[in-house]
């Protein structure tokens, strides 16, 4: 049992024996993320430790640190202390589950009684002693439940047909992990190849060690969380910024449904979780972010500060946002709209296609997610109404600066302006419609028209970041004036030119083209097509009417431009001018009156 009262902080090392000893609790409090490992790490553990067994037997094997909030518990009328775990829950719940393969797969008694110790405390009413998990996982109920089937009873962990299938098709995150962790373990100590079970389990108990950083104050806890996290341990920020909030919340049961929302929302949006964070803050600061979230998040939107050019200082200012309730249902209602963005599913807006089409351009071939941030915005401010206008005024401003050549920097700002322009309107004493208008016809979406029209009419084209896009753009500009195709993304997408770079020496294009016509206009914007295939620099090389019938044939499936440039007979210099003229006649139309 860990020791420590007060503003004591007690540190030492601990041996995986007395880790899981008859005095050790564990809670995995409900603001920690779910379980995460996979079958990469816990396949290196195992063989690290397997290594170390044979290699150095009588040397301690150091598998990493726990960061713990001990308090003191009761439970059916016995005291003891329990520890929240605030860092260390990945690698301390493998254990765990490692511990109840081994118990089902052991023919050593010994072995399978030391596992069951480690797993859970069978009651004894005569000694006043209750039945009690080793681990209890308040993440979710569900998580509970799949425990106590496939963990604490003898067998459990046999049950393959079934953990294969909640591996597959489990929408619990954790559940999911821990159910494909047992058949990682079970499939690895099934290999003979590996260290045989006795000698492993030897090691594993009495060598392998961890590092527990224990607190009996939360703050404190949580402060030794964070330096943790500062020194690179590979905590997330956003696990922080939860426990942060979930501290906030007073209300027991409006805390766990908070925990349980944001559980279920870092397991839909995976990598991309941090990433949502990061536009809703963007959406409340308006400005380029300088650190990392939580920092933003902390110093930028909880503890806001302005400069006082008076007095030459910073001072503090209302918070852009409060931490707690205020936090979790802004979090709420901006994924309502996230899902709505990227649903693919909004043909109700404008009874077609042409608001998911346009959001499929983007997504495919942008680059870049700075429009997002003022598109949640809108939505969250004046919903579905012309939302589809403001999309396409965004997105003119969005690739109207990208394709002008501005910088980076320029470009964050822009988004930035029209984040602050989206906030003016919305506080203007007119009607919703009349906010609208006006938030529309605002100059923050113009942009250097001059340099864009001369960089898509005389620059090249081809090898530039933006080719893709604009050819997916012009194909979305040509599906008007109904839209009644859906187009999702392509699985592979290139840009191939009519006109090859280097023509076959006895090929027509060295009729139909000179050598000068060839430079400037091989890579100029009429002469680019979309391809939804990987390039084939043999093929790319035919004549034209070989190239239609071999190469682009089944290739270009359903891309207007590219199938208008196949229904030419011919492809000359006077084809060509007239396709490029008609592009830029589409484009021009298209950002200069939208």
């Amino acid at each position: 049992m860990i020791e420590v009262s007060g503003k004591q902080i007690a540190s030492n090392k601990i041996t995986i024996k007395d880790c899981f000893g008859s005095d050790m609790w564990y809670k995995i409090p409900d603001y920690q993320r779910p379980y995460v490992w996979g079958e990469d790490q816990i396949t290196l553990l195992l063989d690290d430790v397997s290594y170390a067994a044979l290699n150095t037997p009588e040397t301690q094997y150091f598998l990493g640190s726990l960061v713990l909030h001990c308090q003191k518990e009761e439970k059916d009328g016995a005291s003891y202390m329990e520890n929240s775990v605030l860092d260390g829950q990945q690698r301390l719940t493998t254990l765990y589950l490692m511990q109840a393969v081994m118990r089902d797969i052991t023919e050593n008694k010994t072995l399978r009684d030391t596992c069951v110790k480690a797993i859970y405390q069978e009651g004894n009413k005569f000694d006043g002693i209750p039945e009690r998990l080793r681990i209890e996982f308040e993440i979710r109920n569900d998580v509970e439940v799949f425990i106590n089937e496939y963990i604490k009873p003898l067998d459990g962990t046999l049950k393959k047909e079934k953990l294969t299938k909640l591996s597959e098709e489990s929408k619990n995150v954790s559940i999911k992990n821990m159910s494909t962790a047992i058949l990682t373990l079970h499939k690895w100590f099934a290999n003979e190849d590996n260290l045989d079970l006795d000698t492993l389990f030897s090691y594993f108990r009495q060598y392998v060690i961890l590092i527990y950083v224990a607190s009996a104050e939360l703050e404190d806890a949580f402060r030794l969380f964070t330096v943790l996290n500062d020194r690179g341990i590979k905590l997330r920020n956003s696990d922080i910024l939860k426990a942060q909030n979930l501290k906030e919340v007073t209300d027991v049961k409006k805390q766990k449904n908070y925990a349980e929302f944001w559980e279920e929302l870092e397991g839909e949006l995976e990598e991309d979780f941090d990433l949502f964070l990061s536009y809703i803050r963007t959406i409340l600061v308006k400005e380029k972010a300088r650190h990392n979230l939580l920092k933003e998040f902390e110093d930028s939107i909880y503890k806001p500060k302005v400069f006082n050019q008076s007095k030459k200082v910073y001072e503090s200012t209302s918070p852009l946002l409060k931490k707690g309730e205020e936090t979790f249902e802004l979090l709420k209602s901006y994924k309502a709209h996230y899902d709505m963005l990227f649903s693919g599913n909004n043909y109700n807006l404008n009874k077609n296609w042409a608001f998911d089409n346009l959001i499929s351009v983007l997504e495919d071939t942008a680059l870049s997610d700075i429009w997002v941030p003022p598109l949640l915005m809108y939505l969250n401010v004046f919903g579905e109404e012309k939302v589809h206008n403001f999309l396409i005024k965004l997105d003119n401003k969005f690739s109207g600066d990208w394709i002008a050549r501005e910088t980076p920097t320029t470009r964050i700002e822009a988004m930035g302006n029209i984040l602050k322009e989206v906030e003016r309107c919305s506080q203007l004493d007119i009607s919703q419609e009349e906010k609208i208008n006006q938030l529309l016809n605002s100059d923050s979406f113009d942009f250097n028209f001059k340099e864009f029209i001369f960089q898509i009419e005389s620059a090249t084209i081809y090898g530039r970041r933006f080719a893709r896009y604009l050819l997916r753009k012009i194909d979305y500009l040509l599906d008007k004036p109904l839209y009644t195709e859906q187009r999702n993304s392509y699985a592979n997408m290139s840009v191939e030119h009519v006109l090859p770079q280097n023509p076959k020496d006895d090929s027509q294009w060295l009729i139909d083209f000179t050598l000068e016509e060839r430079e400037e206009w091989t890579h100029r914007l009429g002469n680019l097509v979309l391809i939804s295939r990987r390039k084939n620099t043999g093929q790319g090389r035919l004549d034209f009417a070989d190239k239609k019938t071999k190469y682009f044939t089944n290739s270009i499936e359903s891309f207007p431009n590219s199938l208008k440039v196949m229904q030419k007979n011919q492809w000359t210099m006077l084809n060509l001018k007239e396709h490029h003229i008609l592009l830029l006649e589409l484009l021009k139309g298209h950002y200069k009156n939208d």
